[in-house]
C-alpha cells in the first residue's frame, strides 16, 4: 500500500526564493571607469591575452635587456605548449606571452586606426609576482591613450583628475605629477592622488614616446598624445577599503556578498 504522507505537498508553504547572484567588485569597478571614461569620449578598446613580444615589448619601445623581459617578471610559452591550440595570434615562430600590460591593446588599435582617437584598454594582465596583500601574479589595468595635434599634459591632468573625483564621488580629489620613467613616454610621470588627507600613487603616465608614433607611422612633428595606466584592484581596494588584494580571487562568498 502506497504511503499517502510521502505524496502530500503543502501547497501554502513559502517557496524556496533562489538566491540572485551579482556582479564581482572588480567587475563593478572596470564598468564604472568605463562608464567615466566614455562619458569624457573616450572608446573602449579590446585585445588578446596571449601576446607576442612584438606588441608587449618592442613597439612599446621597450629595450631588450629590459628587466621585464626576463623570466622573473613575464610568463613566456613555449611554442610546443601552444602548437595544438587555436589561437587569433598570427606568430610566424615570434616568441609569445601572456601580456604584462594593456599597452599592447594601443598598439593593435594605432595599427589600425588614424588619429585624432582616444580610447581606454581595461583587461587582465599577468606578471610574475610574489603573492602577498598588494601583489598578485594576475590582475586587471585600465590604460588610456589620446592622440591629437595639440595633446599635452594638461590634457592628461585634467582627465586623471576628474575620473578619480568621479570614481570615488569626491570633489575634492587632488592629484600631482612626480618626474618618473618609462619606456614608452617622454616625459614620463608618476600620478598621486590626495585621498582623505594622504598622497597615494596612483597612475603611470606621459606623453607618448615620439619613437612609437614613428613605429606607427605617425609623424611625431604633427602628432601627439599621452598615455596612462592604473590598477583596477588598486582603484577598488582604495574605494571598498580592502587591505589584502588576494580575496578579490579567492572565490570567498563571505567577501563577495558584501559588494
Amino acid at each position: 500500500m502506497t504511503d499517502k504522507r510521502k505524496k502530500f505537498i503543502d501547497v501554502t508553504a513559502p517557496g524556496k526564493k533562489m538566491e540572485r547572484g551579482h556582479l564581482h567588485p572588480l567587475t563593478q569597478a572596470m564598468d564604472k571607469a568605463g562608464d567615466i571614461f566614455q562619458s569624457m569620449g573616450f572608446e573602449v578598446a579590446d585585445g588578446p591575452e596571449l601576446e607576442t613580444e612584438y606588441y608587449n615589448f618592442d613597439a612599446l619601445n621597450i629595450p631588450a635587456d629590459h628587466p621585464a623581459r626576463a623570466m622573473q617578471d613575464t610568463f613566456w610559452l613555449r611554442q610546443n605548449e601552444i602548437k595544438n591550440q587555436k589561437s587569433k595570434i598570427k606568430t610566424n615562430e615570434e616568441k609569445l606571452l601572456l601580456r604584462t600590460h594593456t599597452s599592447s591593446v594601443q598598439i593593435r588599435y594605432m595599427e589600425r586606426k588614424q588619429p585624432p582617437f582616444r580610447i581606454i584598454s581595461p583587461g587582465r594582465v599577468f606578471r610574475m609576482e610574489a603573492t602577498d596583500a598588494t601583489h598578485e601574479t594576475q590582475f586587471y589595468q585600465i590604460e588610456g591613450l589620446m592622440v591629437d595635434k595639440k595633446t599635452n599634459l594638461a590634457n592628461l591632468k585634467a582627465v586623471i583628475k576628474i575620473f578619480l573625483q568621479r570614481f570615488f564621488d569626491d570633489d575634492n580629489i587632488d592629484i600631482r605629477f612626480r618626474a618618473s620613467y618609462f619606456p614608452f613616454v617622454e616625459p614620463g610621470v608618476e600620478v598621486d592622488m590626495k585621498f582623505k588627507d594622504k598622497w597615494l600613487e596612483i597612475a603611470g603616465a606621459g606623453m607618448v614616446h615620439p619613437k612609437i608614433l614613428d613605429n606607427m607611422k605617425l609623424d611625431p612633428n604633427e602628432w601627439q598624445g599621452f598615455a596612462f595606466g592604473m590598477s583596477v584592484d588598486r582603484l577598488a581596494m582604495i574605494k571598498y577599503k580592502i587591505d589584502d588584494i588576494r580575496l578579490f580571487y579567492s572565490g570567498d562568498l563571505r567577501f563577495l556578498k558584501q559588494f
